[in-house]
C-alpha cells in the first residue's frame, strides 16, 4: 500500500470542515496489522490497530504543526506540511502514520487527512521514533491532461 490522502479529506476540505490554517492536528501510529481505507475510513474511529499505549506512545497520538506554503505560481501549486513529531525514548514498532483534524473529544468527530506508509515496520527500542513530516501537494493540472471539468452557464 502506498501512502494517500482519504477521499473524505478532500470533501471536508471542500466543505470548510478541515482548514489546515487553523484546525489542530494529530498523527497516530498504526501497526502492520492495520489495512487503512481511503474510501472508508473517515473519522478517527474508523482507525484499527492503533500503536498500544505505552513505551513513550500515548493513544491518540501526538499534536503536530501543520502549514501551508506560499502557492508556487510557477508550477500551479501549493504545499501543505503535515508536521513531524519526535517520540523520545521510546519503544515502538509502527508501520504506518494517520494524521487528523483533532477536535479534542470524541474519534467519531475528528476528520482523518492522510496515512504515511512506512513500507515496513519502523521500530525504536529505547530510542527516538522520529517521524518526519508530510507534504500535501495541491496542484492545478497541466491543461493537456484534463483531470476536472466544468460545466454549466
Amino acid at each position: 500500500m502506498a501512502s494517500f490522502i482519504f477521499n473524505s479529506a478532500l470533501a471536508d476540505e471542500a466543505k470548510g470542515a478541515i482548514d489546515y490554517d487553523t484546525d489542530s492536528f494529530k498523527v497516530m501510529l498504526l501497526t502492520s496489522t492495520a489495512t487503512p481505507n481511503k474510501d472508508t475510513w473517515t473519522k478517527r474511529s474508523d482507525v484499527t490497530n492503533e500503536v498500544a499505549a505505552g513505551g513513550g506512545y500515548t493513544s491518540g497520538g501526538a499534536a503536530v504543526t501543520v502549514t501551508v506554503g506560499a502557492v508556487d505560481t510557477a508550477n500551479d501549486r501549493v504545499d501543505v506540511s503535515l508536521g513531524g513529531y519526535t517520540w523520545t525514548t521510546s519503544t515502538i514498532t509502527a508501520r504506518y502514520a494517520v494524521y487528523y483534524k483533532s477536535r479534542g473529544g470524541a474519534a467519531s468527530a475528528d476528520e482523518l487527512v492522510a496515512v504515511n506508509d512506512f513500507t515496513t515496520d519502523k521500530v525504536s527500542t529505547g530510542a527516538d521514533f522520529a517521524l518526519a513530516a508530510s507534504t500535501l501537494r495541491k496542484s492545478n493540472p497541466d491543461p493537456a491532461i484534463p483531470r476536472c471539468i466544468v460545466t454549466g452557464k
